[in-house]
């Protein structure tokens, strides 16, 4: 019997592992604006940092029920680690760099997995959330290593693979962090639709249901946790080695804030929400910079509460209504272009 439930689990899994055409075309479209804008690298190195970033959270809030309001802990952490490595000559190759960085910020995740497993959302909120200060709290205590207000100073990144330099453009930037946001965009997608992935769902659901039926709730919320810690961790070292900077302000409040924003937007659960809401959070923030600079955190904010209160399926609906209307009508045609050739003698 057991064997049964468990093949059907695996059988399940697979089948919404499944690549869709919508999928290939998103990432497609990606690439395709990566090179058609060669003058919007720096932005869109941003929106691809962010974007792995949100990820990293959407693995925890979206897929185990995990709240944090201190997930900048762990890319403070990334972006701190690949900063001393560049500084100090420790490991010149960026891409070794990067894996060690988030291998740090794993295991600090890791180690602090068994304080945040332990009670309800309020008390996660809080112990994340000091997590998170308390780091700012010691980086700034010594400065002597970490450079204090003024930033970690001597950060020089040198070429990826030893061939490819860190432009001023940030063209080399983009195609990296891209690369490295699909490799772990494909992780990710395998570890959700795993039959891991579909105990943490029956976790999120009913933690109590899901130990009854023998899953180790702690063991997974550890393990995704300890995961998305390295995601984050990834995020951080991205960020250091694409602007050459690490200051006390990878640890901010405002960066795991704007991840919540980001998950709000673009939806939790379904990996591309993260990635779509990076994106749009980004363009407004553009958008509103430009036409309010001292303001713009208030047309955010309405933006999220307009989400809150009309729904973001009815705003997916009504900006997918024209989308869908045309692609109606041509399949009305073609239903008429085959009913006529059927009858034509």
């Amino acid at each position: 019997m057991t064997t049964n439930v468990q093949s059907d689990v695996a059988y399940h899994a697979r089948q919404h592992g499944r690549w869709h055409w919508s999928e290939f075309a998103y990432w497609i479209a990606v690439l395709a604006v990566g090179l058609a804008f060669p003058s919007r690298y720096l932005i869109m190195t941003e929106i691809v940092r962010l974007a792995l970033f949100a990820l990293s959270l959407d693995l925890i809030l979206g897929y185990a029920g995990i709240v944090s309001l201190g997930h900048a802990a762990f890319f403070g952490v990334g972006a701190y680690c690949a900063g001393l490595l560049s500084a100090h000559g420790l490991i010149d190759e960026p891409l070794l760099a990067l894996i060690v960085s988030g291998v740090a910020a794993m295991v600090l995740g890791f180690v602090t997995s068994f304080l945040v497993i332990r009670g309800a959302d309020l008390t996660r909120l809080m112990v994340t959330l000091g997590i998170a200060l308390l780091l700012e709290a010691l980086a700034e205590r010594f400065s002597n290593i970490t450079g204090g207000t003024d930033g970690l100073q001597g950060i020089d990144i040198k070429p990826l693979l030893g061939l490819f330099e860190f432009d001023m453009f940030g063209r080399t930037g983009f195609f990296y962090a891209l690369a490295v946001l699909f490799v772990l965009f494909l992780l990710a997608r395998r570890i959700v639709h795993s039959p891991f992935g579909l105990s943490l769902r029956a976790i999120k659901n009913n933690p109590l249901r899901a130990a009854a039926i023998g899953i180790p709730v702690n063991r997974r919320l550890i393990a995704i946790y300890t995961v998305a810690a390295f995601y984050a961790g990834i995020a951080g070292a991205l960020f250091t080695q694409t602007t050459a900077l690490a200051s006390l302000d990878v640890f901010a409040f405002d960066k795991s804030a704007d991840l919540m924003l980001v998950l709000v937007i673009g939806g939790a659960g379904y990996l591309y929400g993260g990635l779509i809401g990076a994106l749009v959070f980004r363009m407004l923030q553009e958008v509103f910079q430009t036409i309010t600079p001292q303001y713009w955190m208030f047309w955010i904010g309405l933006v999220l509460v307009v989400i809150v209160l009309v729904g973001r399926q009815r705003i997916h609906a009504a900006a997918l209504f024209v989308p869908n209307l045309i692609l109606k009508q041509l399949a009305g045609r073609k239903a008429v272009v085959a009913l006529s050739d059927n009858e034509a003698p």
